[in-house]
């Protein structure tokens, strides 16, 4: 790479942590603010509810809007260029408008390649902790969530293939303890029930990573007689683990992207209606990496012309920009958690727009 290249880059991404280090920090003050009767009532102190809370909060919201502060801070930056007339310099000297959007490529790509692996990996399990915390001691104190869970039926029977042809029913499954009060397993074939085990209790079994289940009554069915067998422990042979058996609100935010398409698997095999929103999660993974590098490229372009009105005119133009960005997002979102678009083709949507406006305003823009 060449000085220019470092230049550009030394600036894209100096004013990149820069603006999302102080995102970070009036988000903090807002939080605290926001929460600090529950975290009074938690009785921890500072800094547990920083390590158990906020360095699972600091990286969950940094990836929500990662998007819109690197496309703010290259219009940011690019904007102070044009209006110093560096840019008009540049491309002076015999610098091609794509050798000087080259940089600008490389860091955005780079962010993106950032995003994709923290999304993938490292975000689920920070929102580990900070999904624990709110279920303990924010979402206990709530009202609005008592009467979720009381709507939704939590501690209810949960129904799951096990295998191509064993299906269950779990009663009371307890995910801290990863056991329930009750199992019954069907094994089908041909439409019809073979045989039938009636558990009293099914848990988790740590040494084996096997489940288990406890004073088990068996049945063969056959077509003129059935046989019932007592027994006092039985092991099952399955592939569904205890991530399998997640349900609730942060479901899809606590799991890598192997748990999550293992889990939409499982899901789709039981034809679970809550389908589509994990599909629309395990996509977003992909598509908003890629929204890193279509947005650069648009800020770029957009704020390297000199304009009356200096940055400020550019910033504006980027804010009405990302929000019409985010708000495509959106409803494409909706359009599949609600409708009947492939939640593939959703995520996917708004880069396809995007891209076709970075393309004609590259060939608006003066070279």
């Amino acid at each position: 790479m060449k000085i220019l290249d470092w230049y550009i880059i030394k600036k894209f991404l100096s004013t990149f942590f820069f603006s999302i280090l102080l995102f970070i920090v009036i988000t903090l003050v807002i939080d605290i603010s926001e929460k600090t009767d529950d975290f009074v009532k938690s009785h921890l102190s500072a800094s547990t509810i920083f390590t158990q809370y906020y360095l699972g909060f600091i990286p969950h919201m940094t990836a929500m809007l990662f998007p819109l502060f690197v496309f703010i801070a290259v219009i940011f930056f690019t904007s102070k260029m044009a209006a110093h007339s560096e840019n008009i310099a540049i491309l002076a000297s015999g610098t091609t408008f794509n050798r000087w959007l080259r940089p600008y490529f490389i860091g955005g790509t780079f962010l993106a390649a950032v995003l994709w692996v923290s999304s993938m990996f490292i975000i689920p399990n920070a929102n580990k902790k900070r999904t624990a915390f709110e279920t303990r001691y924010i979402d206990a104190n709530s009202s609005y969530e008592k009467t979720m869970s009381i709507t939704n039926g939590r501690g209810s029977s949960m129904y799951i293939k096990i295998d191509s042809f064993s299906y269950a029913v779990i009663n009371n499954y307890d995910t801290a303890s990863l056991s329930s009060s009750g199992c019954t397993i069907f094994r089908i074939t041909k439409d019809k029930v073979y045989e039938s085990l009636q558990a009293d209790k099914l848990y988790w079994d740590k040494k084996t990573k096997k489940w288990a289940l406890s004073n088990v009554y068996k049945r063969n069915i056959d077509t003129i007689k059935e046989t019932l067998t007592q027994l006092p422990n039985f092991n099952l042979a399955t592939d569904v683990t205890p991530q399998d058996l997640l349900r609730g609100k942060y479901t899809k935010d606590i799991l890598t992207s192997p748990q999550l398409k293992r889990t939409i698997n499982l899901e789709q095999q039981k034809g679970a209606e809550n389908v589509n929103e994990l599909m629309v999660e395990y996509g977003r993974r992909s598509a908003t990496p890629v929204s890193v590098i279509i947005l650069t490229l648009l800020g770029a372009i957009v704020a390297g012309r000199k304009i009356r009105g200096g940055s400020g005119a550019n910033l504006a133009l980027g804010f009405i920009t990302a929000a019409l960005f985010i708000l495509a997002d959106k409803f494409s979102t909706i359009f599949s958690t609600k409708g009947n678009l492939h939640p593939y083709i959703a995520v996917w949507i708004p880069n396809v727009i995007f891209s076709f406006v970075v393309l004609y305003l590259y060939k608006k823009a003066p070279k």
